[in-house]
């Protein structure tokens, strides 16, 4: 079960006729050395913290540390109660709770780094608002979780989900590669669909920096795990249709981890490049002189 690339973690998938989640729980059984009982449980709980933290902020609006973000997501869904919304249902929820989860964050409350903290907002905007529109159980989500760890086990065991290694694309862009093949498995796609759905978000944040403003993790963070759902669902939907890719995924990911080395070392978290020297953000966070 111990799956070194995707292209091993097909072979199993097909072998074994069994979908990515059902493949990364046994491998959480046998290399954790834990009961179904135990890793289902702990799934479980990672669960119920992205609920808490993708709602809290909703009803209870917080400032940021740095005081940089703090409302937004309320703002978000005080706009679709209002039907001014130009986006649908599902993406606009997700979008809102992906924001939250920003907010919970950077008013240092309690989150499921997924795979980080800087875009932790990006799996539960999509499970959660998949969950809602759709009526997906929290068993189903949960199986989802367990595909959407495979693909952030294969980027960490292979890649980076550093910014300060490989910029926003393997934070942000991870993230929503985990979510996009989570998405897929949940409406019922196959494994190598799953693949692909993560290839296509790679291949459409390629290049993406990692420029916080103030070196926080708020700024243009909370914008950017938004953008990532939104990402994550158009790959899923490209997937599910039947839209294969030429780049198998790991290919795909090791085209991100060399274009991420290749960033210049001011767009890889150091806030010495893009949106974090602008003269407004260096005014906002008062770090620059």
């Amino acid at each position: 079960m111990d799956f070194k690339n995707a292209k091993e973690l097909l072979e199993l998938c097909q072998k074994q006729n069994l979908p990515i989640s059902r493949i990364m729980l046994n491998r959480e059984i046998t290399e954790g050395e834990m009961p179904e009982e135990e890793a289902l449980s702990r799934m479980a709980r990672a669960l119920e913290i992205m609920k808490e933290s993708a709602r809290t902020p909703i009803k209870t609006p917080v400032r940021s540390m740095g005081g940089l973000i703090g409302g937004e997501a309320g703002k978000l869904a005080a706009h679709q109660a209002a039907s001014r919304n130009i986006l649908g249902e599902v993406l606009e929820k997700a979008i809102t709770c992906a924001v939250a989860v920003l907010e919970t964050n950077a008013s240092m409350g309690l989150i499921v780094a997924a795979p980080t903290a800087g875009s932790a907002g990006v799996v539960p905007g999509m499970l959660l608002s998949l969950q809602e529109c759709h009526h997906f159980s929290d068993e189903d989500l949960v199986k989802a979780l367990f595909n959407a760890g495979a693909i952030g086990y294969l980027a960490m065991r292979n890649a980076t989900v550093a910014g300060a290694v490989g910029g926003c694309q393997a934070e942000v862009g991870i993230a929503s590669a985990m979510a996009a093949s989570a998405a897929v498995e949940l409406f019922g796609g196959s494994p190598k669909q799953c693949l692909d759905a993560a290839t296509i978000v790679l291949m459409n944040m390629l290049g993406l920096v990692c420029d916080p403003v103030g070196g926080l993790v708020e700024y243009p963070c909370q914008n950017r795990n938004a953008a990532g759902v939104a990402n994550a669902l158009i790959a899923a939907e490209m997937s599910l249709a039947g839209l294969s890719q030429l780049i198998p995924f790991d290919e795909m990911l090791e085209t991100m981890y060399t274009v991420g080395k290749r960033l210049p070392a001011e767009l890889r978290e150091t806030a010495m490049g893009g949106c974090a020297t602008a003269p407004s953000a260096c005014a906002a966070c008062h770090m620059c002189s």
